[in-house]
């Protein structure tokens, strides 16, 4: 596979095109949770039985999407974080106390977005995991590959726990019934005033989630170390790393096949684990969506090496480039559709996902639009105002000027 060496524009240019690769990705596992009760049924293990062209996307989703996408956006925080740090200390700047007002600005956005909007928000844990990543900012690349690896063992550990659980305790460790849960559930997102809503959610929903931080928070850190790891070695700035990453491609795509195939069976109901079936379903969920994470970036960055592949692939640069205000838009739009115009618990998991797929096309071209006028998207400018302590030109200057 041969292709230009990576410059230095190019290789910023890489990291946009594969952070709205990733955005889609996120944006698609969203979709159910906006348009239906996903959360309790994630939450009490239960069964939708999907019929028809919904069980296709589910199976789709849950073999291909699912745990892949949140990697990535955290590898890329990472690699974010180191080169932020770097040109900062290249300016002579005081980096960490920079970077702490950075990651302060984004937990604020972060739990705003998660108490008044979307219990699914992943800010509020980047900036925790941020603060963190400061004391790993001078460690040699080989500390940080070992403590990533070892995150990831023990989270894995954790999540199988489950199975020294003896049989007869399963039902008794239960959370209890779904079906006690769901009609107000879903009363309180299709009906309720949202003051009511928002008293109901803080409950139920972000009060368990700020709970769950330390057990939600070690993969997500763990793939900052990976993109620490990335930054420092400058696998993105050189050709000289193309056959490592043609390794990483032909490992991880190699490690996923059993992993998506026991995923698959499990899915299928051909695996018969009997209570078992949502921790082996969650394990196998974890150990695909890793694995196919890295695959997913070797892949992209070996065809960004080509040039008919940039070409075929550019436009997505365009959302990634302004990844927190999507992801933040996206919210905004699915809350919209979904609570306001009365569409909560009546769309299908198949219209859900076009729905998806047609908000990420407008906000593809949006995104594009935009930067013909603008340097940044608007959250990012404010995000940037705010840490530097002064207003950025926003609109792009003329070539007159």
């Amino acid at each position: 596979m041969k292709g230009s060496p990576i410059k230095p524009s190019e290789r910023i240019i890489m990291l946009d095109v594969i952070r709205g690769f990733a955005l889609f990705g996120i944006l698609l596992v969203n979709m159910p949770a906006f348009h239906s009760p996903n959360f309790i049924n994630q939450l009490y293990s239960v069964d939708v039985p999907y019929e028809g062209l919904d069980a296709v996307v589910y199976a789709f989703l849950q073999l291909f999407v699912q745990v892949k996408f949140f990697t990535i956006f955290s590898f890329l925080f990472g690699v974010g974080f180191y080169l932020f740090m770097k040109r900062a200390e290249a300016k002579g700047l005081r980096m960490k106390s920079l970077f702490f007002r950075r990651a302060s600005i984004l937990l604020i956005i972060g739990l705003l977005h998660l108490i008044f909007l979307w219990f699914g928000d992943i800010l509020h844990l980047y900036a925790v995991g941020g603060f963190l990543l400061v004391a790993f900012y001078n460690r040699m690349p080989k500390t940080l590959i070992k403590w990533a690896f070892s995150l990831l063992a023990i989270y894995l550990a954790l999540l199988s726990m489950t199975f020294f659980i003896p049989v007869d305790m399963m039902d008794e460790l239960g959370l209890g019934n779904a079906d006690d849960v769901l009609p107000t559930y879903i009363y309180m997102y299709e009906s309720a005033p949202y003051l009511e809503w928002l008293s109901y959610r803080i409950k139920v929903e972000v009060i368990p989630i700020l709970i769950n931080i330390p057990f939600t928070l070690i993969p997500v850190f763990a793939f900052f170390l990976f993109g620490l790891y990335a930054g420092k070695k400058g696998i993105f700035e050189g050709s000289a790393y193309a056959p490592f990453i043609k390794k990483v491609q032909r490992v991880t795509g190699t490690l996923s096949i059993p992993f998506v195939i026991c995923l698959f069976l499990l899915l299928q109901g051909l695996w018969d684990v009997g209570v078992y079936k949502s921790a082996a379903t969650d394990l196998f969920k974890n150990l695909s969506g890793f694995s196919l994470c890295f695959f997913y970036m070797a892949t992209l960055t070996r065809l960004l090496q080509l040039d008919a592949w940039k070409k075929r692939l550019s436009w997505l640069q365009f959302v990634g480039r302004m990844a927190l205000t999507n992801y933040l838009a996206q919210t905004v739009i699915c809350f919209t559709l979904f609570n306001i115009f009365n569409l909560y618990n009546h769309v299908s998991l198949s219209l859900g996902t076009a729905i998806a797929i047609v908000i990420f096309i407008a906000q593809a071209a949006w995104s594009k639009a935009w930067f013909n006028s603008f340097q940044f998207g608007p959250m990012e400018w404010l995000w940037r105002t705010f840490t530097y302590g002064h207003i950025s030109p926003l609109r792009r200057q003329s070539k007159a000027s």
